[in-house]
């Protein structure tokens, strides 16, 4: 190679000097390596099942992209403790917020497929996020195995106070009669709220405009102070104000009434026959991970979900419990990814 530095040739053994090779392999014992090779790959499938026979053997880890404070974290620090118990080890959550929850999903597909790195995964980070984002450095139904399904946070439709609208029609007509001119708030491209209300949108055959908030808390300011129309808000972050008459409730985009707002029709009720989006969540674990420990995570899993008290923890943040299992979970996203995958194609949403 040009500029590389001369070296000086080192003089050479007589090949009698050289092992004598055994019968079959060429010069070099490369038949030799090869068992070895061999004996190695064996050695290393044979230490998994024992692995896995002894899997957890330290703390559990679940990344969450979120910040702290939110339904997401509610959910995830309500479960984690009787989750431990389950497995017998100390269950950790790690807050990774950022770039629609893309950092810490990353972080869970590079980490190594042992169990003891999981993911919470959503919606949106798993169905919305693959929609798009078109540089993804990852393909979630490749790289990510299905664990268990944990909650679904209950979204309601909210408006101020001071909007005449009796009812979701009255909304409707008020669409209707001035295409464009009325406005509804979101806390992100691709989140529940921002795809219920362009499903809406299409449902109800309305032209409307959405206004983007950095968070829910601007969100709801502005919505109190009537600065914009309507919303599609977590029944968790916006139930107190409900109940301190600062906002009204119109319906729920459920396909069931919801016990914390038992007066609230949902959207099929309110004529939108079908209407129903949901905002359902669940763990995974690195592709790679050996099956018998994801049944036992599974197990675990399932444990922790039929567990009376914490679910009465989840009930009263406004979360309704998912007990499901791998395999319905897998179905489930792919439902949903061949569902939202038109709304989010006809919103026009890219993070790109």
């Amino acid at each position: 190679m040009t500029g590389s530095t001369p070296t000086t040739p080192r003089p050479c053994r007589s090949d009698a000097a050289l092992p004598t090779p055994h019968a079959g392999e060429g010069r070099g014992g490369g038949g030799a390596r090869r068992r070895t090779l061999l004996a190695a790959t064996l050695a290393l499938a044979a230490l998994r099942p024992a692995r896995a026979q002894t899997f957890p053997d330290r703390p559990i880890r679940i990344l969450v992209g979120f910040p702290p404070g939110g339904s997401v974290d509610i959910t995830v620090r309500s479960i984690a403790p009787r989750f431990g118990e389950a497995l017998g080890q100390p269950v950790i959550v790690e807050n990774r917020p950022g770039a629609g929850a893309t950092i810490a999903t990353e972080a869970a597909v590079r980490s190594p497929p042992d169990g003891y790195t999981l993911v919470y995964g959503s919606i949106g980070t798993l169905v919305v996020n693959p929609l798009i984002l078109r540089e993804l450095s990852y393909d979630v139904r490749r790289d990510l195995l299905p664990i268990g399904m944990l909650v679904d946070i209950a979204n309601a439709l909210v408006i101020p106070p001071d909007r005449p609208w009796q009812g979701v029609n009255d909304m409707i007509a008020a669409a209707r009669a001035a295409p464009g001119r009325l406005n509804w708030g979101h806390s992100g491209v691709g989140t529940s709220g921002h795809l219920t209300a362009h499903l809406l949108d299409q449902a109800a055959r309305i032209e409307t405009v959405g206004v983007a908030y950095r968070g829910g808390a601007a969100l709801a300011t502005d919505l109190m102070a009537g600065r914009i129309d309507y919303a599609f808000s977590t029944v968790a972050s916006v139930l107190p104000n409900i109940r301190d008459g600062k906002l009204r409730v119109l319906a729920v985009p459920t396909a069931e009434r919801q016990p914390w707002l038992p007066d609230a029709p949902t959207l099929a009720e309110s004529g939108l026959p079908g209407f129903a989006a949901t905002n359902w969540s669940g763990l995974l674990a690195p592709r790679g991970t050996p099956e018998p420990v994801i049944a036992r995570l599974a197990a675990a899993l399932a444990e922790t979900m039929r567990d009376a008290p914490m679910r009465e923890v989840l009930i009263r943040n406004a979360l309704t419990p998912l007990p499901a299992g791998p395999e319905e979970f897998r179905a489930l996203r792919e439902r949903e990814r061949a569902r939202w995958e038109p709304v989010v194609r006809a919103s026009g949403a890219s993070a790109n």
